[in-house]
């Protein structure tokens, strides 16, 4: 009797062995999977993001010259660029330097902005404060590319920061309202322009309707973009799905000098304020 009733103990215990080391090279192999794909991903992360400070907005909104007081302390005189422009700025406080990017506002060429998304650390979007008023569908249509290319960048790749630049805010008169700044107004102006023809073509595509026909050029019916959370969902930068938009009111003086001293006097302090902390 003993004998019939240890042969099955032994066949038992003989079958089990080889399942415990199949579940332990299994749980081995899973372990090395996860760690390859989260090595993969961090590097990735850390690529994207890089050292660039992306200027884009319409022609002559100001985006070389903001570029050539960065970098010279010179504000030269400009004019439509076709081809986008480098250079390399300095912070007073870090020393870190940071290398700006100068991308034409041209309907046809503005899409070289893709070329330099994966190293982009942020982007300012450019604005004339003065004339948005008359361009504002133009404007809206050009920042609508933006913000579409921004939120179809892949998860795995970091968002660069936003940053709306109200920009020649020194020619706004500040009205009666005397504690109002001019970089105030045209911060108010812009944002309150923006958001209203971009709440525009959100309701048009929304609707069916192609958005070709609220800008100049017409570039894609089909973009994204303009999600917003909330209950009504209409277009608000301060709910916008691809995260925080910062404002800033800005202006230089064409022909103007400044040392590194007087670097407030150009009216760019704030902006290299942001970038610094942004670098």
């Amino acid at each position: 009797m003993s004998d019939t009733t240890a042969a099955p103990r032994v066949a038992f215990i003989s079958t089990l062995s080889p399942t415990a080391q199949t579940l332990t090279v299994a749980s081995l192999s899973l372990a090395v999977l996860c760690l390859a794909i989260l090595v993969f991903f961090t590097r990735r992360t850390s690529r994207s993001t890089g050292n660039l400070l992306l200027l884009v907005g319409p022609p002559d909104a100001g985006k070389t010259a903001i570029l050539s007081t960065l970098a010279y302390n010179q504000t030269l005189p400009t004019h439509t660029s076709l081809q986008s422009n480098a250079s390399a700025v300095a912070f007073s406080l870090t020393k870190k330097p940071s290398t700006v990017v100068d991308i034409p506002g041209h309907p046809r060429i503005r899409d070289q902005v893709n070329e330099y998304l994966a190293d982009a650390k942020a982007i300012a979007f450019v604005v004339d404060a003065s004339t948005v008023s008359r361009n504002g569908p133009v404007v809206a249509e050009h920042l609508h590319i933006i913000l579409n290319a921004l939120t179809s960048l892949p998860p795995s790749q970091a968002l660069p920061a936003l940053l709306i630049l109200a920009h020649k805010s020194d020619l706004l008169k500040s009205g009666s309202a005397a504690s109002a700044t001019s970089e105030s107004l045209a911060i108010t102006r812009v944002k309150t322009i923006l958001e209203r023809e971009l709440e525009k073509r959100r309701v048009s595509q929304s609707g069916g309707v192609g958005v070709e026909g609220l800008g100049e050029e017409g570039e894609r019916t089909e973009m994204g973009g303009l999600e917003c959370t909330g209950e009504k969902g209409m277009f608000s930068f301060d709910a916008w799905e691809g995260g925080e938009v910062t404002f800033l009111g800005t202006s230089v003086k064409v022909g103007r000098i400044t040392t590194d001293e007087k670097a407030e006097a150009d009216g760019l302090q704030a902006l290299r304020e942001w970038m610094e902390e942004n670098a």
